[in-house]
């Protein structure tokens, strides 16, 4: 049995703006760094293989510090976990979209990644790893869109409308040719903040 743990990042201003950040390179804020050092906490309880990120900076940052706490230095970073590219959009917020382009603004061509090249790109990644550390425990730190469009191509069946958390942890696993969530935006490491 193969397990990937996926983490969304830490938190970030533009979290709070609510500002589409795509693949946009922007730090965690101060509420990033400490839901990064609460995750690392709950997730240095367990024992892990290999940890992946994204190369965008807030997952980056969010990876080191639960790298450092568990253990494993050696993050591999793979741009086929970088968020859905947000094309014109990136670094918008909602008001500024309909302003700019109208409130139709979803339906032109802004350059916006499709949801079925991200979710084929997320699935690429994950077979990729499953193959590679099979029977093993696999950290992956990503961003909310991708992980959930990766779940989705994986297991189609599966409710992924929830918005994933900053920090929240969701577990896959891999027993023969099928996928199994187990686990899904958890974030009980944050009570305790």
């Amino acid at each position: 049995m193969t397990r990937i743990v996926f983490v969304r990042h830490g938190s970030t201003l533009w979290n709070k703006e609510k500002r589409a950040q795509g693949h946009s390179n922007n730090p965690l804020d101060e509420e990033g760094f400490e839901q990064a050092r609460l995750v690392a906490a709950r997730l240095q309880k367990q024992s892990w293989d290999g940890i992946y990120s994204s190369d965008l900076l807030r997952a980056r940052q969010t990876a080191e510090i639960i790298s450092s706490r568990i253990g494993i230095t050696d993050i591999v970073l793979d741009s086929r976990l970088r968020e859905i590219h947000g094309g014109m959009i990136e670094g918008t917020t909602d008001e500024e979209r309909v302003g700019k382009w109208g409130e139709n603004w979803r339906d032109m061509d802004l350059g916006i990644e499709s949801p079925a090249e991200c979710m084929a790109r997320g699935k690429q990644c994950i077979e990729e790893m499953a193959e590679k550390y099979i029977g093993q425990n696999l950290l992956v730190i990503s961003h909310g869109a991708i992980i959930r469009h990766t779940l989705k191509a994986l297991i189609p069946d599966f409710q992924t409308e929830e918005l994933l958390l900053n920090t929240s942890i969701t577990e896959i696993v891999k027993q023969g040719d099928g996928w199994n969530c187990i686990r899904y935006n958890c974030t009980e490491h944050l009570a305790s903040s």
